[in-house]
């Protein structure tokens, strides 16, 4: 099992319509297939995989090397169990931009159909967003947040950070089933090599200073304060540069003020305190070495497969009768299962348990 970040330029432009109305079938009927073999949850299972969801993305047509794959792979997916998602017990919710600040609303009206509290998926989504926008601050703000989980309350998370200094996106993988800590190296065996420092939170040699601002947060404003009054600037490593100006203590108090009169149990039920954005938690973070001696981690823990071409013709132009074809391929298998007829879908798995009999390489990811 592979959860965790993968690196992509950032890239312009939008699929054709002809394109995105075959990627939305496409992706109907591999998710069709996907629930009668393996179940719903065996879907977020590839979803939180980033070998998986690039290799998903380049079968339907999209670009392999760059961010669209994400936002385009995860709406193709969303519009295209729509009408479906009682018949599969999966549900899809968020989006880009505007519509990722709806996932809790589409959460809370699917849970609503199913007579299920929608509070325990609402925090996983909030949570992680907060995560990985706050509390591991490696550069990347994020824009696409994409919500996924069964009518059993399995869930997992697709979401993407965009940073326009280097001129890359960083996309997230989140998966439920396992999670023991959503404050504590929740994104399980990560898929990369190191990025350069970052503001790390979540890594596990933060817990000291984890404990040491959630400690803060419980005390009154005014100590804090007056710590960072003390010190006019304050750097961490690595270009982590504040001052004054920066870390805005007239918001950090606001904040204090809330932590202080309903005191935060632990680091998650800190992050999930309103108006706590980046440079309150960095500002926190600094105090509490200064306090505490409690340094935060800088490490970052920031990964290809064709099929049908890429919308910018690269490897290759998209090729629409082949695109069509398989299309019908998988539809007309999984029609054929269900009037008993399995020796398409019996041709299918045999050719992927071929595919998975292949030797693997550091360039041939799963």
């Amino acid at each position: 099992m592979r959860t965790g970040i993968a690196q992509l330029p950032l890239h312009g432009g939008k699929a054709p319509r002809w394109l995105f109305e075959r990627m939305t079938r496409l992706a109907r009927e591999i998710v069709c297939h996907l629930v009668a073999e393996h179940g719903a949850q065996e879907v977020l299972l590839r979803l939180s995989d980033p070998y998986w969801f690039q290799a998903f993305g380049c079968v339907l047509g999209f670009d392999w090397h760059s961010s669209g794959v994400t936002t385009t792979a995860c709406g193709a997916l969303k519009e295209g169990i729509k009408g479906l998602e009682h018949e599969l017990g999966l549900y899809a919710a968020g989006g880009k931009g505007a519509a990722s600040r709806k996932t809790p609303a589409q959460i809370t009206h699917a849970c609503e159909g199913l007579g299920h509290d929608p509070a325990p998926l609402v925090r996983a989504s909030r949570l992680s967003a907060k995560v990985d926008n706050t509390a591991l601050q490696d550069g990347y703000q994020l824009y696409h947040h994409s919500f996924f989980f069964t009518r059993e309350g399995h869930w997992s998370v697709v979401q993407q950070g965009m940073n326009d200094a280097n001129g890359m996106a960083r996309r997230y993988h989140w998966l439920g089933e396992g999670l023991t800590s959503f404050v504590v190296e929740p994104h399980a065996a990560i898929c990369c090599d190191g990025r350069g420092a970052s503001l790390n939170l979540v890594a596990r040699e933060s817990e000291a200073a984890r404990e040491a601002i959630t400690e803060l947060s419980r005390r009154p404003d005014t100590e804090v304060t007056h710590a960072l009054a003390a010190l006019p600037r304050l750097e961490m490593p690595r270009h982590h540069l504040l001052d004054a100006a920066d870390i805005r203590p007239g918001q950090l108090r606001k904040v204090l003020l809330q932590t202080y009169e309903n005191a935060p149990r632990d680091f998650a039920a800190l992050l999930g305190t309103p108006g706590l954005g980046p440079k309150s938690l960095r500002a926190l973070a600094l105090v509490a070495e200064l306090v505490y001696g409690s340094r935060a981690a800088t490490r970052d823990p920031a990964a290809y497969a064709f099929a049908h071409g890429g919308k910018d013709g690269t490897p290759y132009p998209v090729a629409r009768e082949r695109y069509d074809q398989t299309v019908e391929t998988f539809h007309g298998a999984l029609r054929a299962a269900r009037l008993g007829h399995t020796e398409r879908r019996d041709a299918l798995r045999r050719l992927g348990r071929w595919a998975e009999s292949l030797p693997r390489t550091a360039d041939r990811p799963t």
